[in-house]
């Protein structure tokens, strides 16, 4: 897997060490910093994949809990991964769907092992943590997948930053000890 992924940085600023670079995928290379068109369902609402090169994007992002939903991580590796089943041959990286922890709070619990949520398809419980996270998004194909996160409301820093990082490191470790 050491070839899956690659970076390099092709430019560095020698005042703020600001810097650019490129990051290659089994399915082509983007360059750093990059702006990513949201196809949360496996489609970027309004073009066509070849649009979407046109407008020069070179990487797309999915949502593992949405396609999780519909039309299912095991629907879309059976038609040969989220690349085949959108038709976009570039990089994609897949959110672990923890934002969704965060922003549906009010039809999910949170517990240490991760998020229940209300399927916002049909009202069934969905659990979702580190490690479905992680399978979730190796089935759908994502050349980039993140690690399930933890995305804390707005407050103070000192005090909610220290416990959102410790769960993520935990949620992180846990993923990499179960993939």
């Amino acid at each position: 897997m050491s070839d899956a992924l690659q970076f390099q940085i092709t430019s560095r600023c020698r005042q703020t060490q600001a810097r650019v670079g490129r990051i290659e995928t089994l399915h082509g290379g983007f360059d750093t910093p990059a702006f990513m068109p949201v196809g949360t369902k496996a489609t970027v609402k309004g073009l066509m994949p070849e649009q979407i090169a046109a407008t020069g994007s070179q990487i797309l992002l999915n949502n593992a809990y949405h396609l999780l939903l519909r039309p299912g991580d095991e629907m879309v590796a059976e038609r040969g991964g989220v690349h085949e089943f959108m038709r976009w041959s570039g990089p994609i990286l897949t959110d672990s769907g923890g934002y969704q922890a965060f922003s549906m709070a009010d039809i999910n619990s949170l517990d240490d092992e991760g998020v229940t949520f209300k399927s916002i398809i049909d009202g069934s419980r969905i659990h979702l943590g580190p490690e479905r996270s992680m399978s979730v998004q190796n089935n759908l194909g994502a050349d980039i997948i993140m690690a399930f996160d933890d995305c804390p409301p707005a407050g103070d820093p000192a005090e909610d930053g220290p416990a959102a990082q410790a769960a993520f490191r935990h949620r992180l470790e846990e993923a990499v000890d179960r993939t």
